[in-house]
């Protein structure tokens, strides 16, 4: 039996090796079928919270790599249903990145995904979306706008978390700098 585990486990780290090939290219940093967000460098964190194509492309490589949905460069070759599930995928991931670098930066509390692993994150995004529902990560108290947070409807605080992503952005990268 001890056999069959090692097996499973060797058939784990490897595909993961695989997935996470194209961003030990991009990112020069490894990860492997354990690594949660907080696991990731802070260059590298900050380079996927940053809307736009190389971020895209990034989270492409990774959920399409974790799918066998083959490499990121055929992601517009997928039929609708498949781009529609990456896109959406991708959406909640960049969600959680940017929700733990509002965190290194003491702006949230926590967030429900923290401990999940990247892989975890894709393969049960629909179940881990249901769960959290309308739990949006708490402003830290210590935030100049926590008074007011705390006042707002949970539709309200899941908009004003989202509107700190700019600010949260421009204040990582005087921290990286």
């Amino acid at each position: 039996m001890a056999k069959i585990v090692d097996l499973q486990s060797y058939r784990t780290r490897a595909i993961a090796e695989k997935v996470f090939g194209p961003w030990k290219i991009r990112f020069q940093e490894s990860c492997n079928e354990k690594s949660v967000l907080p696991d990731l460098s802070e260059r590298t964190l900050f380079r996927l919270a940053q809307p736009g194509d190389e971020s895209s492309l990034a989270f492409y490589e990774l959920i399409m790599g974790a799918l066998k949905l083959g490499e990121a460069l055929k992601f517009y070759y997928l039929d609708k249903g498949e781009q529609l599930m990456v896109v959406d995928i991708h959406l909640f991931l960049a969600d959680q990145v940017r929700f733990e670098l509002m965190h290194r930066l003491d702006w949230i509390e926590s967030f429900p995904c923290q401990r999940r692993s990247l892989l975890e994150l894709i393969h049960e995004s629909d179940k881990l979306k249901l769960n959290i529902g309308e739990n949006s990560p708490e402003l830290a108290k210590s935030h100049a706008d926590y008074d007011y947070f705390r006042e707002l409807t949970a539709r309200d605080k899941d908009a004003f978390i989202r509107r700190l992503l700019p600010k949260a952005l421009e204040a990582f990268k005087e921290r990286l700098d």
